[in-house]
């Protein structure tokens, strides 16, 4: 698990809860079938498949001391290359050849890929392994980052995660069971310096193979000896296989407040792909309630051995790392198995996928249905995603599986510039009824030509806090800090505690313009004294991080940095720059003189 804290806004406190994991109290019961199948109110449109119970209920007991084999293996490797397998070493590099070998000899298609921007130096591949059957169009990813930090051999840290996401894979494999979706099992590269090797991964899918991902979980750090039961967003659809397998064993698992925004799964978040994931803590302490439900020690630490030298295989849970493994398989024979086929089924498209309209204006695509097995049912159709001004409606509003409606997308004149991704749900008719979606891509132009300029207000922080939203208490001439220009600027960090500083500035890039160039200077200083990434800067549009910054770019005075914000032109952006720091050992990002010129 990566040490910063990534989630915006002020600082958290967050503890983790853990335990020795033990029985679960018997007083806590399972919940019913009925309970563990249903979806809560607050959740868009399930990216479940509708299919009988049979497929879970048929999942296997993955063997644990065959997941410890295979982090034994990982200790050895790390043995062999001086302690770590840290994404730019040896010991990655072999893990990487460990995991490859035995997937290749399963069965599946298997591919390196090189991270060629945003990772570390010298740091090894992405490793994708795809089962080859089941509908492509309907994929379900499960993703472990394979690295370590560079001051032990990561058994725990990651080991778990990817150790067991390999033998559930490999028992898949020995299963061979129909398959109603597409499994895609990664194991990501440079984590632990920023998220870098599954952010590259997402920033290098087309929207139509985003689309086709219907969730992705994550699994990073599922034994940690004191640990607890962590779901990541334990309410939402996606999370619902996962948990209603831990309910089944009467745990109560709690939300993963620790690890939000900290480990892989954030990269498709941010993309705005469903994600969820088991964990059981890292670094902060477990409470009283949770050590009196799950058992373990009060105000220690879910894993004492985190990021150190003695995270080695003396530091693995064996009954929380069984209970997971075996839920990553509950998860994945319920979403991907064909345990039970539905007798009718359909395929969903939008053709085109994407449209550009200018505002008061409207447009049109297909939307194609088409029965891939048994009969023809009544397909209902609704869409999501569609921002203030923006409404979408269906001629006919349901069809026959084989037709196909037209979809019209209507904007107001006061609708608001931006790419807006809409989610096209098809909802079959019938008993097993299945529900599919597909993806259209929206983007509202902005108005006018354009007028060469700077766009940025109070670019240079010199003319009070406004129009920057967020934390604008970091914009003042502080002492401590010097400005690049005039007297004032932004300091963002510096605290030496968990902390997270935003600034924000919304605007609108002219559509007539064919350049848009954002410059800025800033300042690194840091009390960190190793070359990890403990606490970033990033700079993004949107929700996409474009750039980031670490405590090992610290230097003497400032330095400017330029992005091309050409791709935005006609949309109406947010600009945000975040810092945020770790635990301990301040990093200062000091900004200034921020500006955004188009042409």
């Amino acid at each position: 698990m990566l040490r910063r804290l990534a989630v915006t806004g002020a600082s958290l406190a967050v503890t983790l809860a853990s335990a020795l994991l033990t029985t679960a109290p018997a007083s806590a019961a399972p919940v019913t079938a009925a309970a563990s199948h249903a979806t809560p109110a607050t959740t868009a449109a399930s990216p479940v498949r509708a299919l009988d119970t049979r497929a879970a209920d048929d999942a296997p007991d993955i063997d644990v001391t065959k997941v410890q084999a295979h982090l034994t293996e990982l200790n050895a490797i790390a043995n062999r290359n001086g302690g770590t397998r840290k994404s730019s070493g040896q010991g990655y590099r072999d893990s990487v050849a460990y995991v490859k070998g035995r997937l290749q000899s399963a069965g599946y298609t298997v591919t390196e890929q090189p991270c060629t921007s945003g990772c570390a130096g010298g740091a090894g591949p992405n490793l994708i392994a795809e089962w080859p059957q089941g509908d492509t169009s309907s994929v379900y990813m499960f993703g472990s980052h394979l690295d370590s930090v560079g001051a032990g051999p990561g058994i725990n840290d990651n080991g778990s995660g990817s150790a067991a996401l390999l033998e559930t894979a490999l028992t898949l494999a020995e299963r061979h069971p129909a398959m109603a979706a597409r499994a895609r099992f990664a194991w990501w590269t440079d984590e632990e310096q920023g998220l870098n090797g599954s952010d590259f991964y997402v920033r290098s899918l087309s929207s139509a193979e985003r689309s086709r991902i219907k969730a992705y979980y994550n699994f990073d750090m599922i034994a940690s000896p004191n640990g607890g039961y962590f779901i990541n967003h334990l309410t939402s659809t996606a999370a619902q296989p996962m948990k209603a397998y831990w309910d089944s064993l009467g745990l109560q698992p709690e939300e993963n407040t620790e690890g939000a925004g900290r480990s892989d799964d954030y990269s498709f978040e941010q993309a705005g792909i469903p994600t969820s994931g088991y964990a059981m803590g890292a670094g902060a302490r477990k409470t009283s309630a949770q050590a009196a439900k799950w058992g373990g020690t009060a105000n220690r630490a879910y894993d004492s051995c985190y990021h150190q030298s003695c995270d080695t295989t003396a530091n693995i849970n064996a009954t929380g790392l069984d209970r997971s493994v075996d839920g990553i398989a509950a998860t994945l024979w319920k979403l991907a198995v064909a345990g039970s086929t539905p007798a009718n089924d359909f395929s969903l498209t939008a053709n085109p996928a994407s449209g550009s309209v200018t505002p008061g204006e409207s447009l049109t695509a297909t939307i194609a249905t088409q029965t891939t097995r048994g009969s023809a049912q009544t397909v209902a159709l609704s869409a999501s995603g569609a921002p203030a001004g923006v409404t979408v409606s269906f001629s006919p509003a349901s069809v026959t599986s084989g037709a196909s409606s037209t979809m019209t997308v209507a904007t107001a004149a006061s609708a608001a510039p931006g790419t807006y991704p809409l989610t096209v749900t098809g909802t079959g008719s019938g008993p097993g009824a299945v529900t599919h979606t597909t993806s259209f891509s929206l983007t509202v132009k902005g108005a006018g030509g354009c007028t060469a300029g700077q766009l940025l207000a109070n670019g240079g922080f010199e003319n009070g806090t406004s129009p920057w939203t967020g934390d604008t208490g970091t914009i003042g001439a502080h002492s401590g800090q010097s400005a690049h220009g005039g007297s004032r600027f932004a300091w963002l960090g510096g605290y030496g505690s968990a902390a997270t500083d935003t600034l924000s500035q919304s605007l609108t890039l002219p559509a007539g313009c064919l350049r848009a160039t954002l410059t800025y200077w800033l300042h690194i200083d840091t009390a960190e004294t190793d070359h990890t990434a403990y606490d970033t800067f990033r700079v993004k549009v949107g929700d996409k991080t474009l750039t980031s910054w670490s405590n090992t770019d610290a230097a003497a005075g400032y330095a400017q940095h330029t992005l091309d914000l050409s791709p935005y032109v006609g949309q109406r952006i947010t600009l945000t720059f975040t810092a945020t720091e770790d635990t301990s050992l301040q990093t200062s990002f000091v900004l200034d003189d921020t500006s955004l010129q188009v042409s």
